[in-house]
Formats: C-alpha cells, structure tokens, sequence
C-alpha cells in the first residue's frame, strides 16, 4: 500500500507579515534612518490590520533594534547617527570604565578586485571592484586598534581618502549619512593573534605582543552583506564587552 502525503501549507503569522512589509519599506528607504514611522494606528490602517498586529510587528523590529520607540513621540528608524546608538557595535571598553573616545586616523583609500574569499563573505563575484581601507583608531593619543575594512565599490561610489578623514563620527555614521546605507547586524569571529612587524609600527608595540583580532561581516537591510572589517585591539588597558541574552 502507497502513502500520499498531503502538501503541507506553508503559514506565517499575520503579524509576521506586517513586520515584513514594514522592513521592506525600511529597505526601500520609504523611512530613512532618523525618521519617525507612521502611527501604529495608521499602519494598521494601511495594511487593513488591528493595531495589535501591527504593535507586535514593531515590537519585534524594536527588539531587534531596526526601530526605536520613544515615550510620547513614536517610533522612529533607529540611526547610528544618534548619541549613545553610534558605537552600538563597538564592543571595546576601557578597564577603568570611563567613556571611550577614538580618533580616526585613515590611512589608505584604494580600489581592488575582490579575491575569492572577499568575493564570497560580500557576495560578489571574483575581480568584482571593491575598496579597501587601513585605518588606526587611537585613545589619548595612544593608537589601540588598526583595521582592514573591505566595501563593496558600487555600493560606495567616490569613497575618497580625503572625505574619510574630513569626517570625525563613526563609520557606520558616515555610511548611514553619505551613502544611505545603515548596518543592521553583524558576525564576528574572535581569537587571540600577535603582533607582527606590521602591526607593531600601526599600534607602536613589541613585536610578539598579544592582540585581540575580530573579523566582521556587517549587513544591511534583507541581509545584504556590505562591509567585511578586520581589527586588531591592543587589549593591554581595554577589554572586549559582549552581553548575550
């Protein structure tokens, strides 16, 4: 005797689609970075929904911090322009616990290929154009993390030397700002390195010295992959945070 199994339907809650609906306008930059969003009351409106679906919908993008609710004044897209959101995904820390505070010093601004494994983290194609960028980040005048940043070249057309070092925020600022790109999430690979000829110029250390490298792959809205970062941390006064929840 032969069994059919029945096709089995494929359901997604309706809040989940109203949540995918308000992303894909996020990633058509309907609302940019800053922006308030429509009222919940209004949202439901235009999706022909209840005002539940749709505050469960934003809850969940607020959680995964894509919105920001803000008591009496709404919901807004959250931005890495605004005070306390411009180093969210900065994890370094002083010892002492007093505010961190780093200087950009870019050093080189150039445009290459991709090579395989550039081409495969960004999801291009090998020999696709791509820029590369040296930068040193130093805290009281002291240099404590140098990082390879590889971006997607159309992504980031007429990224010069001279306007990376013109501006004085965050990277992911002057991403969100210049080129309309803001950075959702990202993944990190960690592991304890030493430092090389290299690396011992950039951060003035012993050669043999120990540093904490992270390797990053930073996405965008629809979980676009657009910047690969490679840093090293003099963790000699500083340490590495991550809470997990």
């Amino acid at each position: 005797m032969t069994l059919i199994s029945e096709p089995v339907a494929s359901f997604s809650p309706l809040y989940e689609q109203i949540k995918a609906m308000i992303l894909a306008s996020l990633q058509a930059s309907e609302w940019l970075p800053g922006d308030a969003i429509p009222s919940e009351m209004d949202l439901a409106a235009r999706y022909a929904v209840s005002q539940g679906t749709v505050r469960k919908a934003i809850d969940e993008l607020a959680a995964q911090n894509l919105l920001v609710r803000r008591q009496g004044k709404g919901t807004f897209v959250a931005t890495h322009q605004e005070e306390g959101w411009q180093y969210r995904f900065l994890r370094l820390e002083t010892d002492s616990a007093e505010k961190l505070h780093l200087k950009n010093r870019f050093l080189a601004c150039e445009y290459i290929k991709a090579d395989a494994h550039t081409a495969q983290l960004l999801k291009l194609k090998v020999g696709d154009p791509i820029i590369r960028i040296d930068r040193v980040q130093s805290s009281m005048g002291k240099p404590i993390v140098f990082e390879e940043i590889w971006l997607p070249e159309g992504r980031f057309k007429g990224l010069t030397l001279d306007s990376l070092n013109a501006w004085a925020g965050p990277m992911y600022a002057f991403y969100e700002g210049e080129y309309a790109t803001h950075m959702v999430r990202a993944e990190e690979k960690i592991k304890a390195v030493l430092v090389n000829q290299t690396l011992a110029q950039y951060l003035q250390l012993p050669v043999g010295s120990a540093l904490l490298s992270v390797e990053r792959v930073a996405f965008t809205y629809g979980n676009k992959p657009v910047e690969i970062r490679h840093a090293r941390y003099d963790t000699s006064d500083h340490h590495y945070d991550n809470k997990l929840n």
